[in-house]
């Protein structure tokens, strides 16, 4: 059985710092590309960032490139998400997902095989 479980969210103020973590069983984690999206009221899941298999390559939303930071540790099974000088906008509810590819990484949830449960992250201002 696949699992993704996700850790790290909570409350935080503007300028501030938070990281996700998201740690897979049940597959075999070198094979998959690991991606990160979002979902605010109001609005459809939106890209956040992705990382392809072994973290050859990532990616990015402009919304928060220079800001998030994908990583892998493929000896825990777990992809991060260091999200820093967080901004109002950024409240959403954060999902790990895995897409099983040889190369690069999908922007595009529907890309995705398996999800983790999601953990709100709220920015007050």
């Amino acid at each position: 059985q696949v699992r993704l479980v996700e850790s790290g969210g909570g409350l935080v103020q503007a300028g501030g710092s938070l990281r996700r973590s998201c740690a897979a069983s049940g597959l075999t984690f070198s094979a998959f590309a690991m991606g990160w999206f979002r979902l605010a009221p109001g609005k459809e899941r939106e890209f956040v960032a992705a990382i392809s298999r072994n973290g050859g390559s990532t990616y990015y939303a402009d919304s928060v490139k220079g800001r998030f930071t994908a990583s892998t540790d493929n000896a825990k099974n777990t992809v991060y998400l260091q999200m820093n000088s967080l901004k109002p906008e950024d409240t959403a509810v954060y999902s790990c997902a895995a897409e099983r590819r040889y190369s690069g990484a999908s922007t595009h949830p529907e890309s995705y095989d398996y999800w983790g449960q999601g953990t709100q992250v709220t920015v007050s201002s």
